[in-house]
């Protein structure tokens, strides 16, 4: 097989339920677009809890084929901006509130994955936040006191407490102890077929041309081949939004970057914290980091981002190959073993991005009985999860679920960007310094 020119990730396509296109007119009760975590979350949430309703699931592709099943499978705490900014910007109930809900979202995917019974290489561990710069120390430290203040229990690591647990020289660290990791694609599909058994249906290779306002109720959504009408629609389209014209703030679309390694030596896994499943992420934004998989590999992620619109497929194509070399090189030097370590995978996916790194989980201006999830910022493994879960309360009528009522994130729109106009360069600029100057300091 030729491999994709984004690459292929580590995950083995999971056995999907059946998905056919859509043709023809058809009906539903509910229509939840977009077959990742956060709409198949939704549409499970809802056939438990109504076992009447007819609903249907429809992907441009299919489960797993987007952000859901490209990910890299770390499970952790954090929503929004880094806590001490997050103090800044909304005070510290709500900061408390926000990472005490990212910590409850990682629980409930570890819930999930015993309810559905998955074999999804998950490995309940540590995820360290760590650094080895100046501007990572200063940032870390601003943390570990906003965690302190707050009540939190996030621990500071020294030098030598890193080293260690995972061996690799970093001068100072966070402790999340709520974390795990796991295989994304594994668990996506597991929730699709979860889905399917509860009578939810299935539509792939369907994008979504357009919606609009049915003519007595609910929804018409076109489709290439037919056309759905039904009373209620979850839009789980992440950065897509702006495709559909969708009114919901900027959802940025940018590129990140994965591979995963041969096993490594039994002497490096045990230096790297892999019998333990650490995983360690750098505290600088857009900072590499690495996880252990349990057939003795590493899987690495980050250290540079790419803003793909209006890039050529040759500048594409070259900006992955830098990234992943860049990733590669990165991975070798983390211990005296990995320097001629076979890389076996790598890949790259889409996530969203706000303005203020804050998702947009809510109703749609201007289209009754329409909802939006999208934008989580690089967190979506848990987050999506708790977001159609949330979207299903909303659409049951039951009470929010969350202590202390909505979320900073449960909002119709995010901030405006510049993607287009005069402004745009300055936005890929920053994102391409902001890139330079997280791999410069690793």
């Amino acid at each position: 097989m030729t491999p994709s020119a984004d690459g292929v990730p580590a995950w083995t396509l999971p056995e999907l339920p059946a998905q056919p296109p859509l043709h023809g007119t058809a009906t539903a009760d509910v229509a939840v677009v977009g077959a990742g975590l956060a709409g198949l979350a939704c549409a499970y949430r809802l056939a438990e809890r109504a076992p009447g309703r007819d609903i249907v699931v429809i992907d441009a592709e299919g489960p797993a084929a987007g952000a859901s099943g490209r990910g890299t499978g770390l499970l952790g705490p954090r929503a929004g901006p880094a806590i001490d900014r997050a103090v800044r910007r909304h005070g510290p109930w709500a900061a408390r509130r926000m990472h005490l809900a990212s910590v409850r979202a990682v629980t409930a995917v570890l819930d999930l994955c015993r309810r559905l019974d998955v074999p999804c290489g998950l490995r309940p561990g540590a995820q360290i936040m760590a650094t080895r710069a100046p501007a990572g120390l200063a940032s870390l430290e601003r943390q570990s006191r906003a965690y302190r203040a707050l009540g939190l229990d996030v621990p500071e690591l020294s030098g030598a407490q890193v080293r260690a647990r995972v061996g690799v020289p970093y001068t100072a660290g966070l402790l999340h102890r709520t974390a795990a990791t796991l295989d994304p694609a594994a668990l996506t599909g597991a929730l699709a077929r979860a889905c399917a058994a509860k009578g939810v249906r299935f539509h792939g290779h369907s994008p979504l041309l357009a919606i609009r306002a049915g003519e007595r109720a609910g929804s018409e959504l076109l489709f290439p081949h037919g056309r759905l009408r039904a009373g209620q629609v979850v839009l789980a389209v992440n950065s897509a939004a702006r495709s559909l014209g969708l009114p919901v703030g900027t959802v940025l679309p940018l590129e990140v970057y994965g591979l995963a390694t041969a096993p490594v030596s039994d002497e490096a896994y045990e230096a790297l914290g892999g019998h333990e499943g650490y995983a360690l992420v750098d505290v600088l934004p857009m900072g590499p980091y690495f996880r252990p998989l349990p057939d003795g590999g590493l899987v690495a992620g980050g250290g540079t981002v790419t803003l793909p619109t209006g890039l050529g497929a040759a500048r594409l194509r070259a900006a992955r190959e830098r990234a992943w070399a860049w990733l590669a090189r990165w991975v070798r030097s983390l211990h005296p073993e990995l320097a001629h370590l076979p890389v076996t995978h790598r890949w790259s996916g889409r996530i969203g991005m706000t303005g203020d790194g804050l998702p947009v989980v809510g109703p749609v201006r201007g289209l009754p009985h329409v909802w939006y999830i999208g934008g989580c910022c690089g967190h979506g493994l848990a987050l999506s999860v708790a977001h159609g879960t949330h979207i299903a309360a909303t659409l049951l009528d039951d009470p929010d679920p969350e202590p202390g009522g909505p979320l900073p994130w449960h909002r119709p729109t995010a901030p405006r960007m510049p993607v287009h106009g005069p402004a745009r360069p300055l936005l890929r600029t920053y994102l391409d310094a902001l890139g330079r100057a997280t791999r410069g300091a690793c």
